[in-house]
């Protein structure tokens, strides 16, 4: 149910000039060794960049680029190079998988003597996932039809680790639930000593396929079946091994419990030895052990546990949808750790052992993220936002357990700023935005936030007027909201105006955030200020913002309650406290979860909310999967009644206003049965409803030509029939 704020933040790093090398793989901006200089792949060459002068030097030509026979470089969609840069391994060609290009081709660059071939030639074309080199630069493993591979640099002598892979045993990478609800999609390790690879696999042969069904492509139609564990359905076994890279048996980790009750949320190698510290977390996700691993007989030995009356998150949450990678300090005698175990998203010292722990970020505040450690001089440094929850900047705090915040973004800039430190803290890639502001990106010195140059694709940062005012509202349950409104470009206080409410309302993501797209539809084909309307959004508790543990647990067992109902008082409050607004004329839509939550608001809330636009939305929750619907729910088996309850279907016969559902028949995400069981349900009470169904279309509803226009014309159309613009 995340795609939709994937694209979305997908499209601000692209607008903001931040997006990643390769954005699938989460490489962030490739700096140089000594932080000094960074590297992209610019038109057919890979470029180093100073950050003081801008200076580029190409260090990958267009010639190193061209493979032999072949008239055109390769298209470089990412890129590693080895750790004394002798080699580069380059990713091309990629292909999709669910929702990023992850798969496709790998070549290996020498360059020294300037030979360029292919990696895994054998395999067939667009079938490699997350090749990488060895720590020490002489063997490249990948992933392929779900096997493992190691394959030398300097002959290309290819080593299979695995050979038992099929389409529900899956080696090295993971399923649809581990991808879409963990962000686990790379699932193997090299060690340090680039002796051994630890991997996943996951053995999904009990899982039930969904069965989706094209159509369109041929004269038959043909059936396109999706491994994909529903809520109630116990969850795929994982197990973790470590292979010789020379090939052989692979030894097992004993981690103790029912691997069909448990999943492996992180795995990682110690940095200097052979061990690895392995996540384990329950069905329920309410309980979080860290077991220390021996790869030569297999034992696990727990040192850390954390419970929760509700839920823990995993690191995806708290380091941008990426779980890879451990904070170790001290050379892997210590390491980071992120809680929310005294109510507050806080940043832990935990020593090897567990025996030790030290709150390194204590007060009534969230962490967002952690930006960069400065081991040397002890300094963390991370975002937040302690008086705002609706902003983010950087600060720093000694690692001493004190606490003291020194904020580091300019106290001038008001908005919410991004970071990607360089290594050795010298210098930094920062952007910043707000609702006025449009996304501009700089280079600054780290120690004094000097900017040392601004980037060419930085836009200006003179205010904008653009109509956006951000407001709270209370409502009569004593629940403060944060919200933001656009008022119309020719606001008159003395007329009327018709509202429109864009609304998500899940722990997945929140809406109010201060970014210069608060306020803009992209699906509204024109301007909304200027054709008269007033466009709101409210975050309910239950959202992700930074507001304390307490308000985002508070939708424990209660998605479609608890935030439906802060979202109609919101509403409710706003019609009381604001004139211009008309009632007769209020509208809402959203998307995958928003799109649940507009149902919600339309069936539970008739004399409120007069038309609705569902896009993608889980009509019962009973058909999502299992690890993102019992993590906030609980599950079917002991609390039924509550996934009734919080589902639209249940409430579908108090439909009374206008509503427009749109959903594609492709979608493996919020599966096509949501549509058609809701369907059902408005039929058998005769409730008339508009029906747009995409055919093949995934969760993005975005594949074919034309699907894109078609669908900012069909939302923009029923708007303006059934919730007109303009004052009155």
């Amino acid at each position: 149910m995340r795609l939709i704020i994937r694209i979305l933040l997908f499209n601000f790093l692209l607008l903001a000039g931040c997006l990643p090398v390769s954005f699938a793989q989460f490489q962030g901006i490739r700096w140089t060794a000594g932080g000094t200089a960074y590297l992209t792949a610019g038109n057919e060459s890979i470029l180093q960049t100073e950050v003081l002068s801008g200076k580029e030097i190409t260090v990958i030509s267009k010639e190193q680029l061209t493979p032999p026979g072949a008239s055109k470089p390769l298209n470089v969609a990412g890129f590693d190079f080895s750790r004394d840069s002798s080699t580069v391994l380059i990713f091309t060609n990629t292909a999709r998988v669910w929702r990023y290009n992850t798969r496709g081709d790998y070549f290996l660059l020498n360059r020294k003597t300037g030979h360029l071939r292919q990696v895994g030639k054998a395999q067939p074309s667009q079938s490699l996932l997350y090749a990488k080199l060895s720590p020490n630069g002489t063997k490249v493993a990948y992933v392929s039809k779900n096997n493992l591979f190691v394959e030398e640099v300097a002959n290309g002598k290819t080593t299979p680790l695995t050979s038992d892979g099929t389409r529900k045993r899956i080696n090295g990478t993971f399923d649809w639930a581990y991808e879409e609800e963990f962000d686990c999609r790379d699932g193997f390790r090299w060690s340090p000593d680039s002796k051994q690879i630890a991997y996943w696999q996951v053995d999904a042969s009990n899982i039930r396929d969904y069965l989706m069904l094209n159509t369109t492509d041929s004269v038959y139609s043909r059936v396109i079946p999706v491994e994909y564990p529903k809520v109630g359905e116990s969850p795929s076994p994982v197990r973790i091994g470590v292979v010789p890279a020379t090939g052989g048996p692979t030894r097992w980790l004993a981690i103790p419990g029912d691997p069909q009750q448990h999943y492996l949320a992180r795995m990682e190698w110690f940095p200097t030895t052979n061990e690895l510290i392995v996540q384990q977390v329950n069905r329920k996700q309410n309980q979080s052990i860290l077991f220390v691993c021996q790869p030569t007989n297999g034992s696990a030995v727990p040192i850390h546990r954390e419970t929760s009356e509700t839920w823990i998150d995993t690191k995806g949450v708290w380091n941008r949808g990426n779980p890879a990678g451990w904070e170790w300090l001290e050379g892997g005698k210590s390491f980071l750790w992120v809680s929310e175990k005294d109510g507050w998203r806080h940043i832990y010292q935990v020593s090897r052992d567990g025996k030790k722990e030290i709150l390194l970020t204590p007060g009534s505040y969230d962490m967002a993220n952690i930006s960069y450690i400065d081991e040397p001089n002890r300094y963390l440094y991370f975002i937040a936002s302690p008086t705002n929850p609706t902003q983010r900047y950087l600060f720093r705090t000694k690692m001493d357990g004190k606490g003291k915040l020194e904020r580091i973004s300019p106290v001038n800039e008001t908005g919410t700023h991004s970071y990607d430190i360089a290594p050795g803290g010298q210098y930094a890639q920062h952007t910043f935005n707000s609702h006025l502001i449009p996304p501009m990106t700089n280079w600054i010195r780290l120690s004094d936030n000097q900017v040392v140059r601004t980037s060419s694709r930085s836009a200006s940062n003179s205010p904008t007027a653009r109509h956006v005012e951000f407001f709270t509202v209370t409502t009569s349950d004593g629940i403060t909201l944060d919200g933001w409104i656009r008022k119309p470009l020719d606001f008159d206080s003395t007329k009327k105006y018709p509202i429109v409410f864009y609304v998500y309302g899940e722990p997945a993501s929140s809406t109010t955030n201060d970014v210069f797209s608060a306020g803009s539809n992209s699906l509204f084909d024109g301007d909304m200020a200027k054709a008269g309307y007033c466009y709101v959004a409210l975050d309910n508790r239950g959202t992700p913002t930074l507001k304390g543990a307490a308000w985002r647990k508070a939708i424990y067992r209660k998605i479609g309650r608890i935030n439906v109902r802060d979202q109609a008082m919101g509403a409710k409050k706003l019609f009381e406290q604001r004139a211009y607004l008309d009632t007769g004329r209020v509208a809402v839509w959203g998307w995958s979860g928003g799109g649940a939550t507009t149902l919600q608001l339309l069936f539970q809330y008739p004399q409120l909310y007069k038309t609705g636009i569902a896009i993608a939305a889980v009509g019962n929750q009973l058909f999502y999967d299992n690890i993102y619907q019992e993590r906030y729910m609980g599950l079917p088996q002991e609390n039924r009644e509550d996934f009734v309850a919080g589902s639209p279907i249940t409430y579908a016969k108090n439909l009374r206003g206008n509503l427009l559902y749109i959903h594609g028949t492709g979608d493996d995400n919020v599966h096509y049965s949501n549509a058609e069981a809701l369907i059902n349900e408005l039929i058998k009470y005769n409730k008339q409803f508009q029906m747009m169904p995409y055919p093949n279309r995934t969760h993005s509803i975005s594949e074919g030509e034309g699907t894109t226009q078609h669908l900012h014309t069909l939302y923009t159309r029923y708007l303006l029939e059934h919730c007109p613009p303009g004052p009155r």
